[in-house]
């Protein structure tokens, strides 16, 4: 008797902390984890982690404006692209730079919280904080480039910070031209968190990237050398709505 009443017990005060978290994230930002996943499947309407949502000119989503080649990775917590510079029709520059402003402040718009430079280049003089807009929300602007194993796993734990936090808004990750260096970025989340292999990420890197690849061998063996983190664990259900499909 005395077990059962303990066991009871524990099994309440677990449900008590799941309830307090739910409603806390539902005061906070008024989605559940749900209810963010199924707000950005439908706004951008992508089921794979192949489609685009901006093609290599930055067109085809007026909303998202400032990206180029952009992709889902995680649905409504990470997007992979470029920043359109080169193409771009209001603010053209040369392609090796952050984004346009007017495309972070497209991001802001669309709910994004953060979005990561994976490049260093003139990454100084790029403005840093976005908003607050109507509703209070900001958008950081952070630089990231991958270079080291302490560089990765924060990217990877900005993720899983995300993941577990559904009143965050969703993680841009864009390179120059969306094809390598956000790639190997959504590589290595696609291996930590949808259960990936080596080798499937790699095939998904090289899919998705263009030009002479023999040039990027470092990439390769990085992905293919990638373990994932123990400590980075996202409960199957949630994982089943945001990973996209493979094909």
């Amino acid at each position: 008797m005395i077990s059962e009443i303990k066991n009871y017990a524990i099994s309440y005060f677990i449900i008590s902390i799941f309830l307090t978290i739910s409603v806390s994230a539902q005061d906070k930002g008024g989605l559940s984890q749900s209810d963010r996943v199924e707000k950005y499947k439908s706004k951008y309407k992508v089921s794979t982690v192949y489609e685009s949502i901006t093609d290599n000119h930055g067109n085809n989503c007026q909303s998202v404006y400032g990206t180029r080649n952009m992709r889902a990775v995680l649905h409504g917590i990470v997007y992979r692209g470029g920043a359109n510079n080169v193409y771009n029709k209001i603010e053209k520059r040369k392609n090796k730079n952050p984004m346009p402003e007017m495309g972070l402040k497209n991001l802001l718009n669309e709910g994004f919280s953060t979005a990561v430079y994976l490049y260093t280049t003139n990454f100084s003089d790029a403005k840093k904080i976005f908003g607050p807009d109507s509703n209070g929300n900001k958008l950081r602007y952070i630089q990231n480039s991958l270079s080291n194993k302490k560089e990765v796993r924060e990217l990877l734990e900005l993720v899983y910070q995300t993941i577990n936090d559904p009143s965050a808004g969703p993680i841009y990750l864009h390179c120059w031209n969306g094809w390598h260096q956000s790639g190997y970025a959504s590589a290595l989340i696609l291996m930590q968190f949808c259960n990936f292999s080596n080798e499937d990420a790699y095939n998904y890197w090289e899919k998705c990237a263009a030009g002479d690849l023999s040039n990027y061998k470092h990439i390769k063996k990085a992905i293919l050398d990638f373990k994932p983190y123990d400590d980075f664990i996202v409960v199957p259900d949630v994982l089943n709505m945001i990973c996209g499909d493979k094909e």
